[in-house]
């Protein structure tokens, strides 16, 4: 092991809950505003993962005032507080981009996996 692969090593997070395309989650990301750093909460749907290690990150979708809005998060990030895995959707497919086409109740209805 070289010493790029133990500096790696040491900034993955291991308190992560095990997260797949089309689960609901809630991500506390920390948010600085000015000189004050406050934590906000965003909750929605997983309709993407990449990469791997600490490069890995998910894309997270919502609804909000009848606009979609979507987050990339890198999920080893010290800027990403806490993630809460909501429910865990069942889905065919690994990317979830057909769901943007989606308006109204359709956009975020899946069914939940048991």
């Amino acid at each position: 092991m070289n010493v790029l692969d133990e500096i790696v090593q040491d900034q993955l997070r291991t308190d992560l809950p095990v997260i797949t395309p089309g689960d609901t989650v809630k991500v506390a990301a920390k948010v600085v505003e000015g000189n004050r750093e406050r934590i906000q909460v965003f909750e929605g749907l997983v309709i993407a993962m990449r990469g791997g290690g600490i490069t890995s990150a998910i894309t997270v979708r919502r609804i909000a005032s009848g606009v979609g809005v979507e987050r990339t998060f890198k999920i080893h990030s010290p800027r990403i507080d806490r993630i809460e895995v909501i429910r865990h959707g069942k889905v065919r497919r690994a990317k979830l981009y057909f769901l943007r086409n989606r308006v109204g109740k359709a956009a975020t209805t899946l069914r939940e996996r048991r």
